[in-house]
């Protein structure tokens, strides 16, 4: 799994054209997030990919006039793994605390 950071000008198709990339090679998105990042945006994606896809995907996205940067790194969790198993539910976390402060 890997985990892929990109940074871009919000022009009109951009993210499009980033998901895109992915999906015409037909990756799973594991997980996207989007969002506003300064005076440009962001998108995290967590896909499995080989080293060959990276690369491709790499050199598409550079190739996008308003992508800004891209960075990828290899993911912290198993894919099996529930999201919140490095950050619990806040519900948790309150129990914790109050049992502590008990």
């Amino acid at each position: 799994m890997q985990l892929f950071h990109i940074r871009y000008r919000n022009s009109q198709g951009t993210l499009m054209r980033i998901l895109t990339a992915v999906s015409r090679r037909g990756l799973d998105l594991t997980s996207v997030h989007a969002e506003y990042a300064g005076q440009e945006h962001a998108v995290t994606m967590l896909l499995h990919v080989s080293q060959k896809q990276i690369g491709q995907l790499y050199r598409e996205w550079h190739s996008i006039a308003d992508v800004v940067t891209v960075h990828s790194s290899p993911a912290m969790r198993e894919p099996d793994a529930p999201v919140w198993a490095a950050h619990p539910p806040l519900s948790v976390t309150e129990q914790a605390s109050r049992v502590a402060m008990a």
